[in-house]
């Protein structure tokens, strides 16, 4: 399970069948004090994620570069023989569940059409209402 942003679009790529992916590069980061000099330290991960068929084709449409997403999936390492003979190694995370936690184009359509209804809803809004109020 990883939280973060997208460090670019995402790359589709086709196949014969009407098989597709999706890759795009997803940036996590750690926010730390270090305790020595009371200094606030931010760490940054990058991950390879690939998506598949329908589920990028989504991706692609609604995403895009600076975009934050919520994903689970597994982790495949592979390698292959590079041209020049080399082998390469990969490591990248299979996506199989995400959700979209905020979507730029959504957003500014909103903006400029008043009368479409908001897809996301504030749950900080002292004004939102809580339809079941459980204490648990």
């Amino acid at each position: 399970m990883l939280i973060g942003h997208l460090g670019d679009d995402i790359k589709m790529h086709y196949f014969d069948g009407g098989n597709c992916i999706g890759r795009f590069p997803l940036a996590t980061n750690e926010v730390y004090i270090n305790k020595s000099t009371n200094e606030k330290i931010t760490s940054t991960e990058w991950h390879n994620l690939v998506v598949r068929n329908k589920a990028a084709e989504i991706c692609e449409k609604y995403l895009s570069k600076g975009d934050k997403i919520y994903i689970e999936g597994r982790i495949k390492s592979r390698q292959w023989q590079a041209e020049d003979g080399t082998t390469k190694y990969t490591t990248e995370i299979q996506v199989t569940e995400f959700t979209f936690l905020n979507v730029k184009k959504d957003s500014e359509s909103n903006k400029h059409n008043p009368t479409s209804e908001s897809k996301n809803t504030n749950f900080d809004s002292p004004n939102t209402p809580i339809e079941n109020d459980l204490p648990y």
